[in-house]
């Protein structure tokens, strides 16, 4: 599979001398939009590279096209050709977005659907770079770049940020560099490179896979633990932050607490609080990299997160600064890098059902528990909801993949014998050992 990644690189020295370029170009987005709008009969049933082609002769003149349709070279004197280029591409692709969309809405219920589509226009978008032709290396540590200056397109020297420079080039030497975008980013430009590589993903067996399945919560970051397809359970690991959560905990109280003395924004709260934040997503993700590294896993396991919508409840606030997806972003690109993949199941009942089979738990003044980290089995025994969960979360993998790999009749077989595996929302570890105990003599042949 391909691994595209992006790093920004400071410009230095710049603030306002890229505002008329990205002006122009979005302008030039804009001009094409209404071509392809006006053209779009003749161009929706062209290919890719088609349309492109058809849209730079409706508007750019050249030997062979001396009479364009559309004046586009009149307006955008002297545009670099590579400028122009990224501006259809752009251009091409929301018209083909919005028609797409506006399709989907016309064919919808007029009871059902909402708001038509909005008309298509270039937006906040950059230009991108190409290399070359509007970007060159002069040296390590400085480059050159064509802008729109002085009325004209021409070469400006840029310094790039030697830390930048230093970090490309040590960790992406084995990557392929893009053509780089022209970004603003506050009051700062940068140019982001991008980066693809081609990596290629394990192709163990499921019945010789290691697992990391993992349990992202709200009050603590993370419980681990690594599996085997037969249920054997190789390593249970916690990731604790009291002191980041601590200070979480103090800048959320401190946002509280200017709010009610009339603050409405206090945007600096919320930025530190939004980095330690962020800090506490990093950090449970490079400990969840460093289990699966230490284990040789094969298979990174997490829950479908659904937290689409509006919060409600007394958890609201702590399930807003919750950082579930950004931390399963992290382990994804993280893990693809190393071969390792990564894959979801249900969430539905995985820290509601115990481990080991006997039934619903109980949880804080229910169980009449004092912590709600913890949980009680009906046989009385008292378990880290956590790690309950993680043991749950691994187990409805493995059955999800073993019963998806057998041929429908000895699927069939398989969940006359265990009937639980048949419903995936209440699978728990004592239903994967069940199902590997019924499975084994089946797959070597041995006689009940």
């Amino acid at each position: 599979m391909k691994i595209n990644t992006t790093y920004k690189v400071k410009i230095k020295h710049y603030n306002h001398i890229f505002k008329d370029t990205v002006r122009i170009y979005r302008s030039a987005v804009d001009y094409i939009i209404k071509v392809c709008l006006n053209e779009w009969d003749a161009i929706q049933n062209l290919g890719s590279k088609e349309r492109y082609n058809y849209c730079e002769k409706l508007i750019h003149k050249t030997d062979d096209n001396p009479n364009p349709k559309y004046e586009f070279d009149t307006c955008f004197y002297k545009m670099p050709s590579y400028i122009r280029r990224a501006a259809t591409a752009e251009a091409i692709g929301k018209v083909s977005s919005y028609k797409s969309s506006l399709s989907n809405w016309e064919d919808t219920d007029p009871y059902e659907r909402g708001q038509i589509p909005s008309y298509p226009k270039a937006g906040f978008i950059y230009p991108s770079l190409y290399r070359g032709n509007m970007y060159q290396f002069t040296d390590i540590y400085k480059g050159r770049i064509k802008v729109y200056i002085r009325n004209t397109w021409d070469w400006i020297s840029i310094d790039l940020k030697k830390s930048d420079i230093d970090y490309i080039k040590n960790h992406c030497s084995d990557r392929e560099m893009k053509s780089p975008t022209l970004r603003k980013r506050g009051k700062e430009w940068f140019l982001e490179f991008p980066f693809e590589e081609e990596v290629k993903l394990n192709e163990t067996d499921i019945h010789e896979q290691r697992i990391v399945a993992v349990d992202l919560g709200i009050n603590s970051p993370a419980a681990v633990s690594v599996m085997h397809s037969d249920g054997t359970v190789l390593g249970r690991h916690f990731l604790k932050l009291p002191k980041e959560y601590d200070s979480l905990t103090h800048s959320v109280n401190r946002i509280k607490k200017a709010q009610q003395h009339g603050s409405r924004k206090a945007l600096k709260l919320w930025a530190k609080a939004k980095g330690i934040n962020d800090n506490i997503a990093v950090k449970t993700a490079q400990f969840i990299m460093d289990i699966a590294v230490l284990y040789n896993a094969d298979v990174i396991v997490f829950e479908h997160l659904d937290l689409n919508g509006r919060k409600r409840g007394s958890k609201k606030q702590k399930l807003n600064l919750w950082k579930a997806r950004y931390v399963q972003s992290m382990v994804s690109d993280k893990a693809h890098r190393l071969g390792i993949r990564i894959s979801r199941i249900n969430a539905w009942g995985t820290s509601r059902f115990a481990y080991d089979g006997s039934g619903r738990v109980s949880r804080g003044r229910e169980a009449d528990l004092s912590s709600y980290s913890v949980c009680r089995f009906a046989s009385g025994k008292i378990y880290n909801c956590d790690l309950n969960a993680s043991y749950n979360i691994g187990a409805r993998y493995f059955i999800r993949e073993i019963l998806k790999s057998l041929p429908a009749k000895e699927r069939l077989a398989l969940e006359a014998k265990v009937p639980q595996a048949a419903r995936r929302s209440t699978c728990t570890l004592a239903t994967l050992i069940s199902l590997s105990g019924e499975l084994y003599p089946m797959r070597y042949g041995i006689a009940a």
